[in-house]
């Protein structure tokens, strides 16, 4: 049996526990394909988590600058949202950081990359003292600390016809493998890869619960966000 396999056999495990809405129906993907919206808020951050990385691991100050001033332009608000925990925690791990890169510890990532350059200097200063003008809304986030071997199953709800947006945002230390159905069982995203940063976007067809199954298969705790739009 594959990895995907594995994790598509756990995912299906995890959601048949929950109690799904009265509003089921055996009815195809709750996805209409023909309909498009703008990407706001949650696919800013998700990029501005993306840029950070690779800025990082090319010690280039304009890059984590750039992701840091992207960061700094979503208004986000802390909700709580449904969540199941299941699976063993794997014996002996380290506990990890508590929670992803925000905005001002890439700014002051940005700084020491830049070292002595005046040129990056002022560019960083300029950021600082724009602040939080003119920044956008319409993201949410929540927070879980998810111990190697355990899977968490969120129930998130999305109002039809209306563009949906949701990310996984891991702090780097574990792979996050990251299932999305609707409330039939139907995959709407799937990420396998050896990454715990994920963006999801859609337009469902009527009104209806999502399930964001975040499997941790790394060796330690990953601290992550779940944002929604």
């Amino acid at each position: 049996m594959t990895t995907k396999t594995l994790f598509a056999a756990l995912a299906t495990t995890a959601l048949v526990t929950l109690s799904l809405p009265v509003m089921a129906e055996n009815k195809g993907p709750n996805v209409d394909t023909s309909a498009t919206g703008t990407k706001g808020g949650v696919a800013t951050l998700a990029l501005a988590q993306d840029l950070y990385a690779l800025g990082m691991a090319n010690k280039d100050a304009l890059t984590v600058l750039t992701a840091a001033k992207l960061a700094a332009s979503v208004d986000v608000k802390e909700v709580e949202q449904k969540k199941k925990t299941e699976g063993t925690e794997t014996a002996g791990q380290e506990d990890g950081v508590d929670a992803p890169v925000d905005a001002a510890t890439m700014m002051a990532s940005a700084k020491e990359l830049a070292g002595e350059d005046e040129v990056l200097a002022g560019l960083i200063e300029d950021a600082e003292a724009e602040g939080s003008r003119g920044r956008i809304g319409g993201a949410s986030s929540t927070l879980s600390r998810l111990p190697a071997g355990q899977t968490d199953v969120w129930e998130v709800p999305f109002y039809g016809n209306s563009y949906a947006e949701l990310a996984v945002v891991g702090d780097g230390d574990a792979n996050l493998d990251v299932l999305v159905t609707d409330e039939n069982g139907n995959t709407i995203c799937y990420d396998v890869s050896w990454s715990d940063k994920v963006y999801c976007d859609f337009v469902p067809s009527w009104n209806g619960y999502f399930y964001v199954t975040v499997q941790n298969n790394g060796s330690k705790r990953n601290s992550y966000y779940l944002m929604t739009n």
